[in-house]
């Protein structure tokens, strides 16, 4: 096989995404995500939300599991440890763990890898994939800024969902979509209809 026969059957496979949900506040961003995700095509989404991520998503935008779950291609229990996702060997393009709780920081920032989505995290950054962490809290205490430093200084990216805004959003629905699509393009995802800054 040729180089350009190579490369031709590279970009026809998927990329590989893991998405996580934890229990902070933000379940919609881990949703839109997924959303945004399928929209892209060409992305398998692997899913995985801790037991506090679903009751979030119960609460915050009051959907079944089975609609969050249809979402992703392929769904797996958070404490199931030996999922394709916890081993280096699974091919994976980035993981996303959106929103990020300050316990799973602390999980990741720690290596503890005590359920699938700490150890998914911790094999991103062993395998030195990307990670990004859309963490939520406010104000943040010392133990939040260290760990935050540690995921940074092994090279996690620690994204706090930040809405922008300069380009005037009207609707949460459109803040929401902003920031995600930011995530997306820390995961090399392009999307054609993406709202940027072109100067003023």
């Amino acid at each position: 096989m040729d180089g350009r026969a190579a490369r031709a059957m590279t970009s026809t496979q998927p990329k590989h995404i893991i998405v996580a949900i934890s229990g902070a506040s933000g379940a919609v961003y881990g949703v839109r995500l997924l959303e945004m995700l399928r929209e892209l095509g060409k992305v398998q989404t692997h899913l995985v939300v801790s037991d506090a991520g679903w009751l979030n998503i119960t609460q915050e935008l009051g959907l079944p599991r089975t609609d969050i779950e249809a979402l992703a291609d392929v769904v797996y229990p958070v404490h199931n440890v030996g999922a394709a996702i916890a081993s280096g060997s699974f091919r994976c393009d980035g993981m996303v763990i959106a929103p990020c709780s300050m316990r799973t920081l602390a999980a990741v920032a720690l290596g503890l890898s005590d359920n699938l989505i700490s150890r998914a995290a911790d094999v991103m950054l062993k395998e030195r994939r990307k990670l990004v962490l859309m963490v939520r809290e406010a104000p943040l205490n010392l133990a939040h800024l260290r760990n935050m430093t540690s995921v940074t200084e092994m090279g996690g990216i620690v994204f706090p969902p930040v809405p922008g805004f300069y380009q005037r959003p009207q609707t949460i629905e459109e803040m929401v979509s902003q920031t995600v699509s930011r995530v997306l393009d820390l995961l090399d995802l392009p999307q054609a209809d993406a709202v940027r800054w072109n100067g003023l």
